[in-house]
């Protein structure tokens, strides 16, 4: 025990991370206030919640529309809205894992979920997504951190730590829940980048390897079952580690397997364990309802960067420096780098091309990985004899992005 409470995993670095985190979660911590203090009652949260309390306590799925992709006349709701928001509608788009979170914390809860006694029940139901806000901040700093030194990691996170729309995000203000999600898509790609580097170590590969394997399959059945067309992470995991470690291949593709088998043996549970709906939803559901009209139409590309200026304004100065510096500078464009940018174009280039859902969801998705490219340049540019200037202008920066963040939070209640 006292080997693990040392300087180097405790020291001014994780302190200064767990201010920050502290800080996240009082901001989504206010926007919950806030929002349960309104009375104004989520309908879609509602529907989730009744789902997902439908599955724990034994239900039938397909009872509760939980038997994804059987037909069905949709309702008369918003057209962009998910399904899960939909009271008549079946979900094509999530697994019973994502009802499943939503409703955990309220299985035991003895009264009605209405809106007289929201304030109350309000609280356990966002908890889920508090704790995956704070999970992802955390693991956001730790890759950031390891790739590119204690100034990387402080930009990463403070970019998340102030980011409305992470924020938002972490609240369930006004939004579909989308943090498992973006944790899973994320951790199941860093931790395939760690599995594959420990490759060439001298030991017996896969057994040494199991806590890794076995994160990688959680992160894997995390992302999946929050939004199907998460399914491609599948084959990037494994290129990925292909690539890595192109002298231990076979390994590389034991390790992989053996992830997907937990990943989808933990899919499998979340049906609890009814192979036919568990083969039958996915069958049915929609992984990949691209639209390839989307991809020529100007307005989707004006609308995916005003979301990001929305999601994050800081992006609006910071990400345009980075990419200029990316492809202008040879010293940045190593893996490290590349890798956050690559998988953060892909998910942006899903979200173009689905302009309604889930492409709402991969422009979430795609923030962490744009938080940690420019983590990775801005660490780079440090470096340089420039140094002073660039941290006048970075820490310049960071700083008025978390005072307007902090600013129009507060705002919030006075709207």
């Amino acid at each position: 025990m006292a080997r693990f409470f040392t300087r180097e995993r405790f020291g001014e670095p994780q302190f200064i991370a767990g201010l920050l985190l502290l800080g996240f979660l009082a901001q989504s911590v206010y926007l919950v206030w806030v929002d349960l203090r309104s009375g104004r009652i989520n309908d879609a949260e509602i529907v989730r919640i009744e789902r997902g309390l439908q599955q724990w306590h034994g239900g039938d799925p397909e009872k509760v529309a939980l038997a994804v992709g059987s037909p069905t006349v949709l309702s008369e709701a918003d057209p962009e809205m998910p399904f899960a928001a939909r009271q008549h509608g079946l979900d094509p788009n999530h697994s019973p894992l994502y009802y499943l979170i939503a409703s955990a914390p309220l299985v035991f809860w003895p009264g009605p979920l209405d809106a007289s006694s929201m304030r109350w029940w309000g609280w356990p139901a966002r908890a889920p997504y508090l704790l995956l806000g704070v999970l992802l901040g955390a693991s956001l700093w730790y890759v950031a951190r390891r790739l590119y030194g204690n100034s990387g990691g402080y930009i990463a996170l403070a970019l998340f730590c102030f980011s409305p729309g992470m924020i938002r995000e972490a609240a369930l203000w006004m939004t579909e829940p989308e943090m498992g999600a973006a944790w899973g898509a994320f951790g199941a790609t860093f931790t395939a980048i760690a599995v594959a580097h420990t490759l060439y170590a001298p030991r017996e590969v896969v057994l040494w390897n199991w806590r890794r394997i076995t994160l990688l399959g959680i992160a894997l059945a995390l992302a999946v079952g929050s939004q199907y067309s998460l399914l491609i992470l599948v084959p990037i995991v494994l290129a990925l580690m292909l690539y890595l470690a192109p002298a231990r291949r076979k390994a590389a593709l034991v390790i992989w397997a053996a992830a997907c088998a937990i990943g989808m043996a933990l899919l499998l549970a979340s049906w609890f364990f009814h192979f036919h709906r568990f083969f039958n939803g996915l069958r049915n559901a929609e992984f990949f309802p691209v639209t390839a009209r989307a991809l020529v139409m100007p307005d989707a590309y004006r609308q995916i960067f005003q979301q990001l200026g929305q999601s994050c304004p800081a992006l609006l100065f910071a990400l345009p420096i980075a990419l200029v510096s990316y492809f202008a500078w040879r010293r940045t464009r190593y893996f490290g780098n590349t890798s956050p940018l690559m998988i953060a174009g892909l998910f942006l280039a899903l979200g173009i091309a689905t302009p309604h859902y889930p492409g709402l969801g991969f422009k979430f998705l795609a923030l962490p990985f744009l938080f940690l490219f420019i983590a990775g340049i801005f660490a780079d540019l440090l470096e340089t004899r420039h140094r002073a200037l660039v941290a006048a202008a970075l820490w310049g920066l960071l700083a008025s992005y978390g005072l307007w963040s902090v600013i129009e939070l507060a705002r919030v209640a006075v709207a």
